[in-house]
């Protein structure tokens, strides 16, 4: 019976505290987006307008691509230099404000984004909870603290489509990278990078498909994983991707101070890392990491990346090389199309591309094994499906969806078969 008195009034004495933690008159702040942009060169060709809460190459602010429509930011460069300033974290993707939007910190310790009809459009979702200042770190990572400065809420664990060095995706938060849709449209792109059970996977989702498939995964790793992030090694410039089960992949050496870097899944798909060069009198950004690249000695060709030849290519060597064509073999231009039968009828048939891979087969599971003509099959009965992929040798079976690129392989057990009207 003590011991429950106990634990009540300790209840009720934390409850207490948290109640008097409030934020101090002086650390609260109401920022309004209005006012002439900064005179600064930024990624998107955007215009942005820097806010009062920053610290060294890190400043919150918003900016936008398109008239009156404005995200909250983080953006990184540093202001006596004339390189592109960078955006890499964002509070409101696909849920942009407009002129004359507010940022409040009141005394409940809530962050709170509105329109200025008072619209929320985000929020930190932390009032009430002990919170009684904020802050920029030198790492990028915005935090709002209580008096004892554990962090209640942070920037850190909401990734967009890019990680600063020491920032996670980790099981029980956001586990993915979603890159935007384009440059002018920042909303959720077609491609994301995904924490899985034991491994590191990265997806697409194309026009017609009904999921994402896969593109291109990192290693299986031994273990359940907890998380992976960006990581600086210690006493090096080395950049890895940390898994929680303790392993490493390297990434890039850069030559300079690495810790200035972020790992940005792009519009395209890629993966890149990009590290500032403050080493140099201008300063200036450089890729130190691509993944998909025309050097694919270590990592993989441009031509795994799906939208590399647009609608419909063959790929070779990072260069999109023909438009395979049921007449046969033109030289590729972006208007190369596949043709697509306008009815879901019987009226049509496939052709035959030998020695080539969709983008999802050399990744993806598929299914089988089983026979060519079960694979075929399949594709005949689904209206949408514009083709399958079969490996001769395995029996395994890929429906395709929309085409895109194709990869040249030198294996003619990989085989292509490409669904046209019959009128054609």
């Amino acid at each position: 019976m003590e011991q429950s008195w106990f634990f009540s009034l300790l209840l009720l004495f934390s409850i207490y505290n948290l109640a008097q933690s409030t934020v101090p008159p002086s650390s609260r702040f109401k920022e309004v987006n209005t006012g002439d942009f900064a005179e600064a060169l930024s990624e998107y060709s955007s215009d942005f307008r820097g806010l009062d809460l920053s610290v060294s190459i890190f400043q919150l602010c918003f900016y936008n691509t398109t008239p009156n429509a404005f995200t909250l930011a983080i953006r990184m460069g540093t202001r006596r230099s004339p390189a592109m300033r960078r955006f890499v974290w964002e509070a409101n993707r696909g849920n942009p404000v407009g002129e004359d939007a507010t940022l409040t910190f009141g005394e409940d310790g809530n962050l709170i984004l509105a329109d200025a009809d008072g619209r929320v459009a985000w929020q930190t979702n932390t009032a009430n909870r002990g919170v009684v200042g904020s802050q920029m770190l030198t790492n990028g990572n915005m935090v709002l603290h209580d008096s004892k400065g554990n962090f209640i809420w942070q920037s850190f664990d909401y990734p967009t489509d890019t990680l600063l060095v020491g920032q996670p995706l980790r099981v029980g938060g956001v586990t993915r990278l979603v890159s935007r849709a384009s440059d002018k449209q920042n909303t959720n792109g077609a491609y994301s990078l995904v924490l899985e059970p034991e491994r590191l996977a990265m997806y697409y989702k194309s026009p017609n498909s009904p999921k994402p498939y896969v593109y291109y995964t990192f290693s299986k790793q031994k273990g359940r994983l907890q998380y992976v992030r960006l990581s600086k090694t210690p006493n090096s410039q080395a950049l890895s991707l940390e898994f929680s089960t303790g392993a490493r992949t390297l990434l890039s050496r850069p030559k300079f101070n690495s810790t200035m870097s972020f790992l940005r899944l792009g519009v395209d798909g890629n993966l890149r890392v990009y590290t500032f060069n403050d080493k140099l009198t201008s300063a200036s950004w450089e890729v130190t990491f691509t993944l998909f690249s025309r050097d694919a000695r270590i990592w993989e060709s441009e031509c795994q990346l799906p939208q590399k030849c647009g609608k419909f290519g063959l790929c070779e060597d990072s260069r999109c090389v023909s438009c395979p064509l049921p007449t046969g073999f033109r030289k590729w231009t972006k208007k190369c199309e596949p043709v697509k039968s306008s009815v879901c009828n019987k009226n049509f048939y496939y052709y035959k591309l030998e020695g080539v891979d969709h983008s999802m087969s050399k990744y993806g599971d598929g299914s089988g094994p089983m026979k060519k003509t079960d694979c075929e099959k399949k594709c005949s009965g689904d209206c949408k499906c514009s083709g399958y992929f079969y490996n001769t040798k395995t029996s395994m079976c890929w429906i395709a969806y929309d085409l895109q690129t194709l990869t040249k392989v030198a294996n003619p057990t990989h085989v292509g078969y490409v669904k046209v009207p019959n009128h054609q």
